[in-house]
């Protein structure tokens, strides 16, 4: 793939952060976090650029040419290539907060079937799990940690409303899921993204479990 970069990014800068969205994917795809061709995962490369994966690809097969520029209204800048269709999603998360660098997005069978099991509730509220000390901005097991639930759509610009709707009734946020669809999960790097999805993963299934041995 022809890509062409603008002069503010140095093209070591694009590769290394291709090589390093490539590498997670195929990583969490080998988790089973990304059947067929879903997921998508984006790097912070400026103030007006992101590095993200094109769409329709195998995340299980990712290499540099598998991942595109886009600016931070999700257009594709300097190729042809069309990035993942929730892109906007991404690019949302980066022009709020300049803190975000990496955002992680997958379908792994736990995220997609609590989705579906809180659909209802809008929210699944963590509370007494020590791993919840694994996201930003939690350090005790006595915090509750409220991951939204967002109404699935196949219009992008319904879900960036719901996300904004969220935040701008002053409401924390540090991940959301999708019902019947996935998580997005993001940090200041991508190690902290993986975490924070990691830490998720687990806390989901355990709240699922629960959810079995109660009802038994």
């Amino acid at each position: 793939m022809i890509q062409q970069l603008p002069a503010t990014i140095p093209s070591s800068l694009f590769e290394s952060s291709a090589d390093d969205i490539a590498d997670t994917a195929r990583e969490l795809a080998s988790l089973g976090w990304t059947p067929a061709t879903s997921s998508n995962f984006s790097i912070r490369l400026d103030a007006d650029h992101a590095a993200i994966t094109i769409s329709g690809r195998d995340k299980g097969r990712l290499g540099r040419d598998d991942i595109m520029l886009v600016d931070m209204q999700g257009h594709a800048v300097g190729g042809t290539a069309r990035p993942s269709a929730e892109t906007a999603l991404h690019t949302q998360l980066y022009r709020r907060w300049p803190r975000v660098h990496a955002v992680l997005h997958t379908h792994s069978r736990t995220q997609s079937v609590a989705s579906r099991l809180f659909a209802d509730a809008g929210v699944i509220r963590l509370h007494g799990w020590e791993l919840q000390k694994a996201i930003c901005g939690h350090s005790t097991h006595d915090s509750v940690l409220e991951i939204p639930v967002f109404q699935n759509t196949q219009q992008i610009p319904e879900l960036v409303a719901h996300v904004e709707a969220w935040l701008d009734a002053g409401k924390p946020l540090h991940a959301y899921l999708i019902d019947g669809h996935g998580i997005y999960t993001w940090g200041r790097n991508l190690a902290e993204a993986r975490r924070h999805l990691e830490a998720l993963e687990f806390l989901l299934a355990c709240e699922l479990d629960l959810k079995i041995l109660r009802a038994s």
